[in-house]
């Protein structure tokens, strides 16, 4: 599980909310598969509306400059953010995503690997609301700030408990990785932090930095899958 901070900053934030505010939602049960749809129970945009398209792009757009998502997925294949709300009473029980989604308007498929949620509303605005994630260490409660993100398996289950006051808003997507072993995937990501890391320091001499690089492309052509 990965916490991205600030993925959109407050002004962004602002213009996606907005932008919502004038968009047709439907009841979420709609998109919802298997069992997902007995217990999900909140708003979701107009997949098929021009502007939630537009906005869905403007946020594909900022997920693929965004050097932490990009070195915690590697991502192949990235599908078109949805929005959804949670009103008061309003809740998604807990639920495993589609091993399979098909993208829209294409007849390709992704595997989804990672998912991921966006937050579009301060966690002062509403009470409850919280991403629950069951994880090898317990269970991991997750409300962020507007703008800051999750990343995390898809396999795992999840819930979103019930909103009992106020709004909740965010984005989510799902994320087919090049590289589908979830062990190997984590540790090429710490190894490119580290690396990251280690590029700040003006002591480390650039063919040490070589050799790590060295290490971390070639794990990855072994390990990814295009």
């Amino acid at each position: 599980m990965v916490l991205i901070e600030q993925l959109l900053s407050k002004t962004q934030v602002e213009e996606f909310r907005s932008s919502l505010n004038q968009v047709p939602w439907n009841d979420g049960k709609e998109t919802a598969m298997g069992m997902a749809s007995g217990v999900k129970q909140n708003g979701q945009t107009d997949a098929s509306d021009k502007q939630v398209q537009a906005l869905a792009n403007k946020l594909l757009g900022i997920f693929g400059s965004t050097p932490k998502l990009i070195s915690a997925a590697l991502p192949h294949r990235i599908f078109p953010p949805c929005f959804n709300r949670y009103s008061s009473g309003e809740t998604y029980g807990f639920h495993v995503d589609a091993a399979i989604m098909r993208m829209p308007h294409n007849n390709e498929v992704l595997r989804s690997d990672m998912s991921m949620t966006t937050f579009l509303s301060e966690a002062d605005e509403y009470d409850g609301g919280e991403l629950i994630i069951q994880t090898e260490f317990g269970e991991q409660k997750v409300k962020l700030n507007a703008g800051d993100a999750v990343l995390y398996p898809s396999s795992s289950l999840h819930k979103v408990t019930p909103v009992t006051a106020g709004e909740r808003v965010a984005a989510i997507t799902w994320m087919q990785s090049l590289v589908p072993n979830i062990h190997m995937r984590q540790t090429l990501y710490e190894l490119d932090q580290s690396i990251q890391g280690l590029l700040q320091n003006p002591s480390i001499q650039r063919d040490e930095l070589d050799r790590l690089h060295h290490v971390y492309h070639n794990l990855i052509r072994q390990s990814s899958q295009v």
